[in-house]
């Protein structure tokens, strides 16, 4: 008998980076791990912050646990709220150099590849259940040029041929301690966990994304 594999939701943060010590975005997904979403075993991923590691191991996770949904989450320090990433760009343009010192300037993040992927996520729908929740979100039009947006592109460049996984980007803001330091906005870990939570929760259960244009875009 063959034994059906597991539905699995994988969730990947990253290392810290930047000088900062840790970063929220793996702290977020660490909690969920293991955890169940509506059926869903969640798995995460801590993703390095360097352009040359990050995607191989983004791979092999997509090929170790086929998600059914797989969301990459990013730290967005100086945004407020959560940050629904619309569109991948095929660029790369490093503002600082990565973990590992590089500092790729103009380049495809696959040659090749196409221009832009945009999200899969109902990223419309999810906004509408987070501000329901008394979350602070919205709507992005960019995730940068840095590694963020180098594993959005990939990630959406490996799925596009699977119809049935919903796949996207999500940037976080600073933990409160980090924001007290830089004298930005911030977010419980509490918050930002339940946010996840219910991006998953109506990505597992929404067809169609919402047409109501729900709050701010930026």
């Amino acid at each position: 008998m063959t034994r059906q594999r597991e539905s699995t939701v994988l969730l990947a943060g990253f290392t810290p980076f930047g000088g900062e010590t840790v970063n929220p975005s793996w702290q977020a997904v660490r909690v969920l791990d293991g955890t169940t979403i509506a059926g869903h075993r969640v798995a995460a991923l801590e993703l390095p912050t360097e352009f040359d590691a990050s995607l191989p191991a983004l791979w092999r996770a997509l090929r170790e646990h086929e998600p059914r949904v797989a969301i990459a989450v990013g730290l967005a320090g100086g945004r407020e709220g959560i940050s629904l990433e619309r569109v991948a760009i095929n660029l790369i343009d490093a503002r600082i150099p990565d973990n590992a010192g590089a500092q790729p300037v103009d380049v495809p993040v696959l040659r090749g590849g196409a221009a832009a992927f945009f999200s899969t996520l109902p990223i419309k729908a999810a906004l509408l259940e987070l501000q329901r929740a008394g979350i602070p979100a919205h709507i992005s039009q960019t995730a940068g040029t840095y590694v963020c947006n180098q594993v959005f592109y990939a990630l959406m460049h490996a799925l596009r041929r699977r119809r049935n996984t919903r796949a996207g980007f999500v940037h976080i803001p600073w933990s409160p301690q980090q924001a007290a330091a830089h004298r930005q906005a911030g977010m419980p870990l509490e918050q930002v966990t339940r946010a996840l939570e219910i991006i998953v929760r109506v990505a597992l259960a929404t067809s169609a994304d919402s047409r109501v244009a729900a709050g701010t875009e930026s």
